[in-house]
């Protein structure tokens, strides 16, 4: 321990973990694979038409919406959509049916609040 009326940075990072210079406590604190999940999350979203296409769906009846459906809601080609779609799906956020020749999309319940508990 220094003495000098100064602190060292070793004993800094030693008390970083509990208590922060504002008093935040480190268990309000992300650690980087929760931090690495949600960006990824945020990534998934931070797309204009990504975020049009979660507004259809969780407008439609019962929260889900045909691919064939969506294209032309956000005037791109059916490859465009389903690529978007395919990110989201994959972030968690939708699930896919195969119907027929048509795939359709729902929202997985809670995973929108999740998101919005993020900034909470």
């Amino acid at each position: 321990m220094n003495t000098g009326g100064t602190v060292a940075a070793s004993e800094l990072r030693q008390a970083a973990p509990t208590v922060a210079c504002c008093g935040m406590s480190a268990t309000t604190v992300m650690d980087r694979s929760e931090a690495e999940a949600t960006a990824a999350l945020l990534k998934a979203v931070a797309d204009p038409v990504r975020l049009q296409l979660l507004s259809l769906i969780r407008a439609a009846d019962g929260h889900e919406a045909c691919v064939c459906d969506l294209t032309p809601a956000v005037g791109l080609s059916q490859p465009t959509v389903s690529h978007h779609l395919k990110i989201l799906t994959e972030a968690g956020l939708l699930t896919r049916e195969r119907r027929g020749t048509w795939a359709w999309f729902s929202i997985v319940p809670g995973r929108l609040e999740e998101i919005a508990g993020i900034f909470r």
